[in-house]
């Protein structure tokens, strides 16, 4: 490979068994879901938005905290506009 060449990582392939007594939030959410992709979908906006909240990205508003209250030391208000960038667009 020469110089300024990078390498594109290969794609992570899961397969895994997942049981109502591992996880039962988990495992009704996905249930929910007829085997295939549009699971395989939830499972992966749940994994990012999970991935977000751990880093602080997206943080779940805290109730009763109001529009200026404080969550995990982040302002809340701010937290609803991020949140809000991963809601549906809005309809004409």
């Amino acid at each position: 490979m020469s110089a300024g060449q990078t390498t594109v990582p290969k794609p992570i392939r899961l397969v895994f068994e997942l049981t109502r007594a591992d996880n039962p939030r988990l495992f009704d959410e996905l249930n929910q879901f007829p085997q295939g992709q549009k699971r395989v979908n939830r499972l992966r906006v749940l994994a990012y938005d999970g991935l977000l909240a751990q880093y602080g990205v997206l943080v779940p508003i805290v109730p009763g905290a109001g529009s200026a209250g404080v969550a995990n030391g982040l302002d809340v208000k701010v937290a609803q506009v991020t949140n809000g960038l991963f809601e549906p667009a809005l309809k004409e």
